[in-house]
C-alpha cells in the first residue's frame, strides 16, 4: 500500500497548478504497468462485491494498461510523462494516436484514480475541515451534493463517469464524463469520480445503477479526496 507520504508527493515535470499523486506516473519509459489495489478484492463488500473488483481490476484495468503502452510504443517520451499530462494533451499526439490514446489513456487514469478514491466501509472518514465548506458552499449540505452527485451519474447515458471537481464560479461542481474521458482533458481538477460503466456494477446490481451508486457512497475515501481538494 502506499504511504500518505508518497500520495501527497506532487510529480516533477510540470503538470501545470494540477497536483499529480507520484502513483499517477510511469515507473519507467518502457510503459506504464497496472498498479496495486490498495486493499483485498473483497475489501468493499456487502457494496461492492469481490469478483467485480477482480474482473474490474485485473482484466479491465490491465486491458487499458497495455492497449496504452501499445499505442504509445514509438514514443517513449509520452511513456515517460505523468498520466495526468498523457490525457490532458492527447491532442497533441498525431491525429492516428489521438483515439486509441484519449481511450486507454483515460481508463489508465480514471481507474488509478478510482481505486484510492475507495475505502474499506469506515476507513475512509468523512468530509470536514476545508473540503466540508467547500461542499456546503456550493450544494448547502451534504445531502444537496450527494442528490446532485447521484443524479448526474444516473444521467450520464451508456458509459461513463460521475465527477466532483474543483469549481471556477463556486468551490465545487459536478459534472459528467462518457466513455473513459476524464475532466482534467478541459482544464477541471476532478477531486472524486463514480465509475457508471456496466462492468462496475452489473454482477451485483445488474441494471439497478441508482442502487450501485448509492451504495458506493458507503466505501468513498474521503481522506484521499480532502488530500485531493487541499492541493492547489
Amino acid at each position: 500500500m502506499l504511504t500518505r507520504r508518497e500520495l501527497l508527493r506532487s510529480t516533477a515535470a510540470g503538470a501545470s497548478a494540477l497536483f499529480v499523486p507520484s502513483f499517477l506516473t510511469a515507473q519507467d519509459p518502457k510503459g506504464f504497468t497496472l498498479p496495486k489495489l490498495p486493499y483485498a478484492f473483497d475489501a468493499l463488500e456487502p457494496h461492492i462485491d469481490a469478483k467485480t473488483m477482480e474482473i474490474h481490476h485485473d482484466r479491465h484495468h490491465q486491458a487499458y494498461v497495455d492497449n496504452l503502452n501499445k499505442a504509445l510504443a514509438k514514443h517513449p517520451d509520452w511513456l515517460a510523462k505523468p498520466i495526468v499530462e498523457v490525457v490532458r494533451d492527447y491532442k497533441k499526439l498525431p491525429p492516428d494516436l489521438q483515439m486509441p490514446v484519449r481511450n486507454n489513456g483515460g481508463g489508465h487514469l480514471n481507474h488509478t484514480w478510482f481505486w484510492q478514491m475507495m475505502a474499506k466501509t469506515g476507513a475512509g472518514g468523512a468530509p470536514k475541515g476545508e473540503l466540508l465548506k467547500a461542499i456546503e458552499g456550493s450544494f448547502s449540505n451534504m445531502d444537496g451534493f450527494k442528490k446532485e452527485f447521484v443524479a448526474a451519474a444516473l444521467a450520464q447515458f451508456g458509459s461513463g463517469w460521475a465527477w466532483l471537481v474543483k469549481g471556477k464560479d463556486k468551490p465545487l461542481a459536478i459534472v459528467k464524463t462518457a466513455n473513459q474521458d476524464n475532466p482534467v482533458t478541459e482544464g477541471m481538477t476532478p477531486i472524486l469520480g463514480c465509475d457508471v460503466w456496466e462492468h462496475a456494477y452489473y454482477l451485483k446490481y445488474q441494471n439497478k445503477r441508482a442502487d450501485y451508486v448509492n451504495a458506493w457512497f458507503n466505501v468513498v475515501n474521503w481522506n484521499f479526496v480532502a488530500d485531493l481538494h487541499a492541493k492547489k
